[in-house]
């Protein structure tokens, strides 16, 4: 059979990574004719509502669902595709930046999907990248430290900063943007859409920022009160977390919000390509968008999904407010060496990290 063939080669010619987690998830009806291989940034346990979705409409088709990094799915697409092996049927990943450049390099493929036509223009690029959702950067913070309500724009964070409040010294929060990519990349937007954020860092520096590689880091301290707030912080992890724990608000801030998506992707090189596109297009779905927004918290690219989770909703709250990082190769200049060393430098100059 194909995919036994496939899993032949790659498991003797490319192992996988060592940290890769893989799940097999059987056909629900016993078939074992055709297999969807992904390849995926996003949690095991969130995506099993997703296949589940799937393969209630397709029954036949089993799933073996990668749980990789980043950097992995796009070393193994290339690194498979210029083998002359099969690789992922379809990728989906929080690096906008990486996905892209797979899709510019010529390693994804254009597909024919019904919603693509009613999708928005930003999130489309070519037919060959999509984003499946929109997801803000946001202000956590520590409810009980703001009995008057957190800062609503970064004026009023630079005045709270320098309000010589005691209670904040060594509580402010953020991404250390040298070990985060999601961290690095809503910095460069900020100081692109901002040019003062460095005074804005600077404040935050100067009242003990401490910084963190990941967004449970921060918001588990804002959750306790370790922390009182924690800066740029990915919202579709806020979120979830704000709502089982009465203590964690956070905000959308309204001088603008940035927005970055999950972008997904068939690879050229992909051995099913029509499953990779029947999964794409189920996520392009009603049904797929709205798993997104309400079973994962991962608000929706597609306008038809409503609920307070949904794009719709953070499109009607913020407008023009709202910042997407549109899907498209201007978002390799984040993967510019020159301009990431400039961002770089300004960080450390302004930013001690440990």
């Amino acid at each position: 059979m194909r995919s036994l063939a496939r899993t032949f080669l790659l498991s003797a010619v490319l192992a996988g990574p060592a940290g890769a987690e893989v799940t097999d998830y059987p056909a629900p009806n016993g078939s074992s004719d055709q297999q969807l291989t992904i390849y995926s940034t996003l949690d095991s346990r969130l995506a099993a509502p997703l296949i589940a979705g799937f393969q209630a409409s397709r029954p036949n088709i089993a799933v073996r669902y990668e749980d990789l990094l980043a950097g992995e799915i796009a070393a193994r697409v290339v690194q498979e595709t210029d083998a002359g092996l099969p690789t992922a049927d379809f990728t989906f990943s929080s690096a906008m930046d990486l996905q892209l450049k797979l899709a510019n390099d010529g390693y994804a493929q254009a597909v024919e999907v019904a919603a693509a036509h009613r999708w928005p223009a930003w999130a489309n690029w070519q037919d060959t990248a999509f984003a499946l959702t929109v997801e803000p950067a946001v202000l956590v913070y520590h409810k009980p430290a703001f009995p008057d309500g957190p800062p609503q724009s970064r004026v009023e964070l630079m005045d709270l900063l320098t309000s010589a409040r005691p209670d904040l010294q060594g509580r402010i929060g953020t991404y250390d943007i040298e070990k985060s990519a999601v961290g690095y990349l809503f910095i460069a937007r900020d100081a692109e859409h901002f040019p003062d954020i460095w005074s804005v860092l600077q404040a935050m520096e100067a009242v003990g920022l401490q910084t963190f590689a990941t967004s449970q880091g921060i918001i588990d301290r804002v959750a306790d009160g370790r922390l009182v707030l924690g800066y740029n912080i990915l919202g579709s992890y806020a979120a979830e977390q704000a709502r089982l724990n009465p203590d964690i608000g956070l905000v959308l801030l309204r001088d603008y919000t940035v927005v970055i998506s999950r972008v997904a992707l068939i690879p050229r090189g992909a051995a099913e390509p029509d499953l990779g596109s029947a999964f794409l297009a189920f996520l392009m779905s009603t049904e797929g968008q709205t798993l997104l927004s309400e079973k994962l918290r991962l608000p929706s690219v597609s306008l038809e999904v409503s609920g307070e989770n949904s794009g719709a909703a953070m499109q009607a709250a913020l407008g023009a407010r709202l910042r997407p990082v549109a899907v498209s190769p201007g978002v390799l200049v984040y993967l510019d060496q020159a301009k990431r060393k400039r961002i770089l430098r300004l960080w450390r100059e302004t930013v001690r990290t440990d």
